[in-house]
């Protein structure tokens, strides 16, 4: 009704008129929030006086053709009736937008009142504007069960009591469609509400005001937007889980005047930042609540401290627990596994305005939070599993001993072996007290054991480190602009340069940081890390032995060309499939498809046994598996030898990744590990279609009624594939064995392996390689290689033909007859004999109305040429209304192949293979 009007629902504004769109359009009584007097809407009589023209928007009235416009308002006001059993499903709507078809009358509809704010000065017409999204100076109470809700239903706006202090209320954001409420944000964190007399308004200036209803105290307020920025200020909870405050009609959708996210409380979420807003002089860090029923500030924080190396600290009280390492370009140095590529972006942004750390989930579905706990003493990141509905750990920090802040002192480095950290000093150090080293106290850290030569000959040099969490960088000076061995020469002409590393260690690294005065808090990883150079003088690095010195040279480089030949070998021998694999891999990071480990896939298969085979197809076999936690998997195995399989792996992955729909198998991930290549799939219980209805035994099971259904999905999903899409996608090989059934034998289009997509306005395309499965394919595809929408459509159609007979269309066997299925069907057709073709396991089942509309569609969908066969869309409408049905063309089919034995009777057919998939086939 928006786009028809040209009006937000809640923005309709008339003298003495304060309705919505809907009530002006169906003439209700409302009762207005802050006591404006009820009255007589006009809207109903617009309709019930055949004036519904009104209310097309004047922008598009010399445009819009006015049959469809009525339409669509009729169909609105039908969408919008008060109870929800006279609503009209979507798959209803969609028929009654596409056709001609007569429409009920609608009832009165169901709407919510605008609540308004009146200001004692107000004019007497005055109108306040509000959205659904968009809430205008009203006011939120604190009764249970008023809350604002985020567009996409994702976070709730209200008032709680956490834990057990049910006598204090806050005003707080928590995930609306989470069972077990979790908040992420708390206005009044330090000065709860004792009651249920809490309220939230907006005043004059467009500042957010918490106070008690009945006093004017004020236990929260935002206080800092002036009354000159406030511009009909609105109030919108974002799906972001932010809360913000902009004037409406802002073109800039960022260009906030207040947003929570500038002030978080303990918890980090997707998109929030964490550092400092060097503009306006906000710290955005996080602090832990004091208890689980105390959200005001505990003793715990994380938060950035600006310097030329800017790093996170984790705060208890002013003593330091935890530090991050700074910012690499990939990492934090401290946290090399906060990179989980497959699930999340991360962002540091360092400019004049701020430098902030951001991350963000790769996909809608994954809902994340990292929380700040009084309790854990830890910053632990959190991910929603819907398999067990709670949270589950994703990562924590600190996350060992070595992690606490400077536990082995300056010039050492902690490791972790067997769950027992380990205090080292480097080399040519040695503890400064080895009697409390020994005791296990490395506090005092270590020494030097010899002086740095560099004020008397200047021959120091740097000694190499791997994979450590470089130290504070307190006193550290970063040049972005220089390379390593400039960064080299620059901290060896300076004496009080105790190390150097790259400050940007992507693409081979770049940028130069060099650390003065003592190294503390260093770390030493098992896998990931940083280099590091440590000055030393040049006879504690044993250059002073010439002699040894020569020796180590041709050792290492007889070495070094052993090890050459050795890989110059391997990637003679696995150069081809290197280049494929990574090619695979490229199109995975393309499509953000999580990432299996190649050992769970092996364990949830049982090492891939012959007894979890279910399948087996161009790409490889197929096993079903059971992950740990009890979700069943098929599981496809990329062949070596498979040729075809490398590229119906790629296609599959990067047409149907991102894919979502109840008719489509549903891709849950992929392993590209070692030689191993997979794609793990939701396991559909029931099997394939063609073992239900080709089998005289299983097709008893699925009587007329499940057939239908199973069409109805089928159509469902390729319609979805052909138009709602992100891309129009082809599949090019749709069949009963590419039809899977779940436990409730609900359908499910599979194996996207040859699948083409179209973008844009393209309606068709051709190939040199014919692919697909001989008795589906369309005649324009099989032999010209032209493929659409319609030769998809062709293949339903023949697929819808086979689960009404239960007969393979190349499988029909009579005596002298050499006609496929739809050849038999169509003459059948012609001699009004169409129900000889319904399957005799369901006649005793089937309403003949809707098989016979079932055969006329079909036969509508083979017509041989492209242009006549009707779109999913409309064999959707077909198939659900009682419309009038054009009569059906001459298929384009092909007669069947037979094999006759010299020796057989004459009435004896032997019948083809109809599974026979082609590969490749010349249409030239």
């Amino acid at each position: 009704m928006e786009i028809i009007c040209g009006t937000k629902n809640r923005a309709l504004c008339h003298a003495n008129e304060t309705l919505n769109l809907i009530g002006y359009v169906s003439s209700l009584i409302i009762i207005f929030f802050l006591k404006v007097e009820a009255n007589v809407i006009k809207g109903w009589r617009l309709w019930k006086e055949k004036k519904a023209l009104e209310l097309i928007d004047s922008s598009i009235k010399e445009s819009c053709v006015i049959s469809e416009a009525l339409r669509c308002i009729h169909v609105s006001l039908l969408c919008v009736q008060q109870y929800p059993e006279d609503r009209p499903t979507m798959a209803s709507v969609i028929l009654m937008l596409g056709s001609e078809m007569d429409l009920v009358e609608p009832k009165e509809p169901g709407f919510f009142p605008k609540r308004v704010s009146v200001e004692a000065n107000s004019q007497p017409h005055q109108c306040e504007v509000s959205t659904n999204d968009d809430l205008t100076i009203t006011s939120l109470d604190g009764r249970d069960g008023m809350t604002l809700v985020s567009q996409g239903g994702k976070f709730e706006l209200g008032f709680f009591s956490p834990g057990n202090s049910s006598h204090k209320r806050y005003l707080g954001i928590w995930y609306k469609k989470i069972p077990i409420q979790t908040v992420v944000w708390v206005a009044n964190r330090a000065n709860p509400i004792n009651g249920f007399l809490g309220i939230l308004t907006m005043n004059i200036t467009g500042n957010l005001l918490l106070t008690e209803n009945g006093t004017e105290t004020t236990f929260w307020s935002t206080s800092t937007i002036s009354q000159k920025q406030a511009k009909n200020p609105v109030l919108k909870l974002l799906d972001s889980g932010n809360l913000v405050l902009r004037n409406e009609g802002e073109s800039n959708p960022k260009a906030y005047l207040w947003q929570s996210f500038d002030y978080p409380t303990d918890t980090f979420l997707p998109t929030m930042k964490l550092g400092r807003d060097l503009r306006n002089g906000l710290d955005w860090r996080i602090t832990c609540w004091k208890s689980p029923n105390d959200p005001s500030p505990g003793d715990y924080s994380l938060g950035l401290v600006v310097r030329d190396y800017p790093v996170y600290y984790m705060m208890n009280g002013t003593q330091k627990v935890y530090r991050s390492g700074p910012w690499n370009g990939l990492y934090f140095s401290g946290f090399p596994d906060l990179s989980f590529t497959y699930v999340f972006e991360d962002s540091f942004v360092t400019n004049k305005d701020e430098i902030s750390y951001s991350y963000n989930t790769k996909l809608d579905s994954i809902i994340a939070r990292a929380l700040i706990s009084q309790t854990s003493q830890s910053l632990t990141s959190y991910l929603w599993d819907d398999n067990l509905q709670n949270w589950k750990v994703s990562a924590s920090t600190p996350g060992d001993v070595c992690d606490k802040y400077d536990l082995c002192g300056a010039y050492a480095y902690c490791s972790v072996a067997e769950s027992q950290h380990v205090c080292q000093c480097f080399k040519g150090f040695s503890p400064k007290s080895p009697e409390e080293w020994n005791s296990n106290n490395s506090s005092q850290g270590c020494i030097r054991d010899d002086p740095l030569s560099c004020n008397v000959t200047s021959t120091d040099v740097f000694v190499k480190y791997t994979g450590l969490k470089v130290p504070d960088t307190q006193h550290t000076k970063l040049h972005e602009n220089i390379n390593l061995d400039e960064c080299r020469n620059l901290c060896l002409k300076n004496c009080s340069c105790m190390a150097y590393a790259n400050s940007d260690i992507r693409g081979g690294g770049s940028g130069c940081a060099m650390w003065f005065g003592d190294l503390i808090d260093i770390k030493l990883f098992q896998n990931g890390g940083q280099d590091l150079y440590i000055r030393m003088p040049a006879f504690e690095s044993g250059l002073q032995h010439p002699h040894k010195q020569k020796v180590i040279i041709v050792s290492t480089i007889a070495a070094s060309c052993a090890t050459l030949l050795l890989c110059v070998y391997v990637i003679y021998r696995l150069r081809r499939n290197n280049i494929e694999k990574s090619n695979i891999e490229e199109y995975v990071n393309d499509t953000d498809l999580p990432l299996f480990d190649l050992l769970t896939i092996t364990t949830a298969t049982h090492k891939f046994s012959s007894n979890n085979k279910i399948g087996q197809g161009g790409f490889g076999p197929v096993y079903k598996g059971k992950l740990e936690d009890g979700l069943e998997v098929a599981v496809k195995r990329l062949s070596n030898s498979s040729r075809q399989g490398m590229t119906e792996f790629i296609t599959e992955v990067k047409l149907i990744a991102k894919l979502q729909h109840r008719n489509l198998v549903k891709l849950l991930g992929c392993c590209i590990q070692g030689e191993e290549i997979l794609l793990v799939y939701e396991y559909v219980a029931n099997g394939s279609l063609d073992t239900f209805i080709f089998d005289k035994t299983k097709s008893k099971l699925l009587d007329w009624s499940q057939r239908l259904g199973i069409i109805f999905g089928i159509t469902r999903g390729l319609l979805y594939l052909h138009q709602d899409s992100r891309l129009r996608i082809i599949h090019r090989d749709l069949k009963a064995s590419n039809v899977l059934l779940d436990d409730k034998l609900n359908p499910k289009i599979s194996d996207f392996g040859m699948a083409r997509t179209f973008g844009g306005d393209q309606t068709e395309g051709n190939t040199n390689r014919v692919v697909g499965t001989y008795g589906y394919m369309a005649p324009e595809y099989a032999i010209d290689g032209l493929y659409s929408i319609k030769s998809d459509v062709f293949s339903f159609g023949i697929l819808m033909m086979e689960i009404i007979c239960g007969t393979k269309n190349r499988a029909l066997c009579h005596a002298n007859e050499t006609l496929n299925l739809i050849g038999y069907a169509w003459r059948l057709w012609k001699e009004d004999k169409a129900l000889e073709l319904i399957d005799s396991t369901i006649k005793e089942s089937c309403v003949m109305s809707e098989v016979m509309r079932c055969i006329h569609v079909s036969l509508l969908c083979v017509q041989q040429y492209p242009e006549d066969r009707p779109t999913m869309a409309s064999v959707l409408l077909m198939l659900a209304s009682e419309m009038d049905l054009v009569e059906p063309k001459e298929p384009g089919f092909f007669p069947k192949w037979v094999s006759m034995e010299a020796n057989s009777q004459a009435d004896q057919c032997e019948v083809s293979y109809d599974e026979l998939t082609v590969t490749s086939l010349d249409g030239r």
